[in-house]
């Protein structure tokens, strides 16, 4: 764990905010790259990227500030600001960018599958950067474990405070490192590469079939997260017995779901047709 990279006088490197901006341009590179393959052009992806970076930001922070208030920003509003030190809920960026493309399309008058599908075929190569960033400070960590996977974080960082201050506590305030911890972080990150390569292979033949790559991803990541979820051992908001961030996949897996109906229905359509 190393949340911060280099200090240099006032200035002070973050490495969950270096990995942030390195996943946004990977992830905006992998959808230049789409486009050549494909013929398409790559020009208006300055400006959808701009788009997405400011949404995608600003409702992932939105999400975790509502989540953790209580605990963390009530007597801290301020800290609010600080999102190169972590906090940002992967859904509540999904969400917000969920909202805007519509407008961004009918301005840009392009089908809302077009530009989903490029950029959701690039999304996971961007979040596996995001999550290294959250191994990097230390937060989204998994449940206690003695397995050979386990991460022992420094003190002070996030795991360590939560069982510091346990009821009962489960370390003394004097040890140097956390217990063992799973490090879902890790997993979700090598779990979204496998899917980034997935999509970007499968991408080039399937980009024409509106609505196929957003229903691929969609259900495929909502089933990973619905998974990951079972293993975290951060404290996170209920809803049932589901955590916040299940309760959302399982919605994502319906509107997956139905975007692979679309997608189908229309292809057939299509080839009837022709």
């Amino acid at each position: 764990m190393h949340s911060v990279l280099f200090q240099i006088g006032p200035l002070t490197l973050h490495t969950y905010g270096l990995c942030m901006a390195l996943g946004f341009m990977f992830g905006w590179r992998a959808a230049v790259w789409l486009c050549k393959r494909t013929g398409q052009n790559a020009d208006p992806l300055a400006s959808l990227l701009t788009w997405l970076m400011v949404s995608a930001v600003l409702g992932a922070r939105t999400a975790y500030v509502l989540e953790h208030w209580t605990a963390e920003f009530a007597g801290h509003p301020l800290d609010i600001l600080r999102i190169d030190q972590g906090g940002l809920m992967f859904y509540g960026g999904l969400i917000a960018t969920a909202l805007v493309l519509p407008l961004y399309a009918r301005i840009h008058r392009q089908h809302l599958f077009q530009i989903t599908d490029l950029v959701l075929a690039a999304v996971p190569i961007g979040h596996a950067f995001g999550r290294l960033g959250c191994f990097m400070h230390g937060c989204c960590y998994g449940k206690i474990t003695h397995s050979c996977i386990g991460v022992a974080f420094p003190s002070h960082s996030p795991a360590w405070w939560e069982q510091v201050s346990a009821t009962p506590p489960l370390l003394a305030p004097s040890a140097l490192t956390s217990l063992p911890v799973i490090p879902t972080q890790l997993l979700e990150s090598a779990a979204n590469l496998i899917l980034f390569t997935v999509l970007y292979r499968l991408y080039p033949a399937r980009y024409r079939q509106r609505g196929f790559i957003t229903g691929c991803y969609l259900v495929s990541y909502s089933i990973l997260r619905f998974g990951i979820e079972c293993l975290r051992g951060d404290p996170r908001m209920s809803v049932g017995p589901f955590s916040i961030s299940q309760a959302i996949s399982l919605c994502i897996l319906m509107l997956g779901a139905l975007c692979l109906a679309y997608a189908f229905r229309t292809r057939a359509r299509f080839a009837a047709e022709h």
